[in-house]
């Protein structure tokens, strides 16, 4: 619940009810600057995200395992923009939930799993890129089609397992039941989560992350190694097989820089929320409730950059997007075209 200073006129999510949640005190032109700064940050999740997964899918050039684990990461992405940041929107400004205790449970559902599925994604990621870097001629027999198919699948099984047995059973208000009947209001959608499970989430976020890094930290070891001998094997190669190994190398390294920044970003974004959640809980909930949101919208915010990163580094999804966006995706053959041509 929001305190308001004595001047300010109390408004209340649903009038004449009581019990109702306090709606917070934002005047008409802050409401129509948050309303348009979130609605921009889900539009921009939706679309950008789309267009991710229809330029991999549909364009044959782009059929392989790092790139169909990219597409399921934009579908995850794609996924909060649709079914997490509209209603949280509407949460944040109006400190306020219209849309029932059930939908509050599932939202929360989606926001815990779609997210921790872009962790895990971002994981195996790592992974392939590490194999790459490291290994780049014999990476195609190791990181195959049905590999990165498994690690989508555990991507989105077990996030979706363990938000639906954590929220949906109710397991995360054990021992806070003095808290919740506190706190609890009607028009409010804020779950109350035991220290356990916080843990519990604190370390599903870390261990993957301490992972990525450790992966990253060596990725940029192995890479600047290999920089020194393509440099060394350019100034002296004379036959294809060198060039075309310098390539690999080149073209993986690049790849590796690239996902590296989608891990950063990611990191960036999320730190906040779950030091925070951490503190938060072993602090019984010391935490203004303006404060969480914004950490929260950090988070959220991932889902939208991923696109423009994409967008900033890669060339074929630039020529995928003009492509989609000009109407050439419904021309004869479209599949076909070829993505990594130099031209515009």
């Amino acid at each position: 619940m929001n305190s308001l200073s004595p001047s300010a006129a109390v408004q209340l999510c649903y009038e004449n009810v009581n019990g109702s949640c306090v709606k917070a005190p934002y005047s008409p032109g802050s409401r129509l600057v948050l309303y348009t700064v979130f609605g921009c940050g889900a539009l921009l999740a939706m679309l950008g995200n789309l267009l991710v997964m229809i330029a991999i899918l549909h364009f044959k050039q782009l059929h392989s395992p790092t790139n169909f684990l990219i597409a399921s990461l934009a579908c995850a992405d794609f996924l909060v923009g649709v079914t997490v940041m509209p209603f949280s929107m509407v949460r944040s400004v109006e400190s306020c939930w219209y849309f029932g205790r059930s939908f509050c449970t599932f939202h929360t559902c989606c926001d815990v799993a779609f997210c921790y599925s872009s962790l895990f994604h971002l994981c195996f990621i790592s992974i392939d890129r590490y194999i790459a870097v490291t290994d780049p001629l014999v990476y195609p027999t190791k990181f195959t089609v049905s590999v990165s198919g498994l690690c989508i699948s555990i991507s989105w099984v077990l996030p979706l397992v363990y938000s639906g047995a954590v929220f949906f059973t109710g397991v995360h208000e054990d021992g806070m039941e003095e808290l919740v009947s506190a706190l609890s209001c009607i028009g409010g959608c804020q779950p109350v989560v035991n220290q356990f499970w916080i843990l519990t989430d604190f370390l599903l976020f870390f261990i993957p992350t301490f992972v990525m890094i450790f992966l990253y930290s060596n990725i940029f070891l192995v890479a600047r190694k290999q920089a020194k001998k393509i440099e060394h094997l350019s100034s002296k190669a004379k036959g294809f097989s060198r060039l075309n190994k310098t390539r690999v190398a080149k073209r993986e390294r690049k790849a590796a820089r690239t996902l590296g920044v989608t891990v950063v970003a990611f990191l960036i974004s999320w730190l906040p929320y779950m030091i925070d959640s951490f503190f938060h809980s072993f602090g019984r909930f010391i935490t203004p409730s303006y404060v969480y949101e914004i950490f929260c919208w950090f988070g959220y915010y991932n889902s939208a950059l991923n696109p423009l990163i994409y967008a900033l580094f890669y060339h074929w999804f630039r020529r995928a997007i003009k492509v989609i966006i000009t109407g050439q995706v419904l021309k004869d053959s479209p599949s076909t075209i070829n993505l990594f041509s130099k031209e515009t």
